[in-house]
């Protein structure tokens, strides 16, 4: 990953590696996707058409958005190519960093990993993408895994800003900041967490998601109105705050008696707050009102910070055309 645009190699070339491809050469790196099942020259160049077929299409989709001109999305898709399985070895040589993106099955994912990692020199970068799987389950089959750690992107993934960077008991640090630097590089906006189930977003997610699902199977509102709510009340806010700062925006203390009394009325215990909210009130780490909380605020101009995060929800209320002038009665 010395090069300033490193080539990119993408294992398996389905909907995440035509995903990551648009990414990175949007961004100036030539990308191979290569395909990990062995197949007859009919289907690998099936393949192949089917790949580029869609790379192409999400450039069009890209280009009718004005993020690009229609040459310009030609001259992006000539810098993405798929090779077959057999020519793995080849492929790789040239490689700057390794993103493997077969189906969720530990074992397919290992025997990939081991091919892969045989084939590139002992700094390169293998990234796993994997959603489900945790990097310490994997890594094991690499060789050399201090290089080794997992990178997950969220779906569209030429579009969505966030990846999660996942290292292992192996990684060397090096490497995260190394990972870091090249998704930053290309706009992207990562984040680290532990080796954790779900990661971040997604654990949180489906927290969301399972809570809208049983609000419609309560009968507590319709579907289409849940979805406004999110659009337009918590999507809004956390766009701007995230949940954490939202909690320090209002005061933790808001939090806690909130939950007492949804975990009561709800008679569910998935309404209890964490013992960290807790400790913080009794610290004192109420919120941005203490100077404290989830963030440390010490030596923040507050009220420029939250004018400042106003401004932002302004900005938002403009791109969903929510902005009316007042109305002012006139002589």
């Amino acid at each position: 990953m010395t090069a300033v645009r490193p080539p990119i190699a993408c294992l398996g070339a389905g909907r995440m590696g035509r995903g990551i491809a648009v990414a990175f050469a949007y961004a100036g790196h030539a990308v191979t996707m290569i395909d990990v099942k062995a197949r007859s020259a009919e289907q690998v160049a099936t393949l192949e058409a089917e790949a580029l077929g869609e790379v192409g299409r999400t450039l069009a989709s890209l280009a009718r958005f004005g993020l690009l001109s229609s040459n310009d999305a030609d001259a992006i898709l000539a810098r993405v190519s798929v090779v077959p399985a057999q020519d793995m070895a080849a492929a790789l040589a040239g490689a700057g960093i390794v993103f493997e993106g077969v189906p969720e099955v530990v074992d397919l994912k290992r025997d990939v990993l081991a091919a892969a990692s045989k084939c590139v020199g002992p700094d390169v970068v293998i990234a796993s993408t994997t959603s489900t799987i945790l990097v310490d389950d994997l890594s094991g089959a690499v060789e050399n895994p201090r290089r080794f750690l997992n990178v997950h992107w969220l779906n569209p993934a030429y579009l969505i800003p966030l990846v999660e960077i996942s290292p292992g008991a192996a990684t060397d640090p090096d490497v995260i900041a190394r990972v870091k630097a090249l998704l930053e590089g290309i706009g992207k906006v990562p984040v680290v967490c532990a080796a954790t189930p779900g990661f971040i977003v997604p654990r949180i997610q489906a927290l969301a998601m399972n809570e809208a699902a049983r609000m419609v199977e309560e009968g507590v509102a319709s579907a289409e109105d849940i979805d406004k709510a999110i659009r337009y009340g918590f999507g809004f806010r956390y766009a701007v705050l995230g949940l954490l700062e939202f909690i320090d925006w209002g005061g933790g203390d808001i939090l806690y008696y909130a939950s007492r009394y949804l975990e009561g009325a709800l008679h569910s215990d998935r309404y209890r707050a964490p013992e960290v909210i807790a400790n913080n009130m009794r610290d004192g780490r109420i919120g941005m009102r203490t100077g404290a909380g989830f963030l440390d605020y010490s030596g923040l101009d507050i009220d420029a910070h939250r004018d400042k995060r106003l401004a932002e929800m302004v900005g938002l209320l403009r791109h969903f055309g929510l902005v009316r002038p007042p109305v002012l009665d006139r002589e």
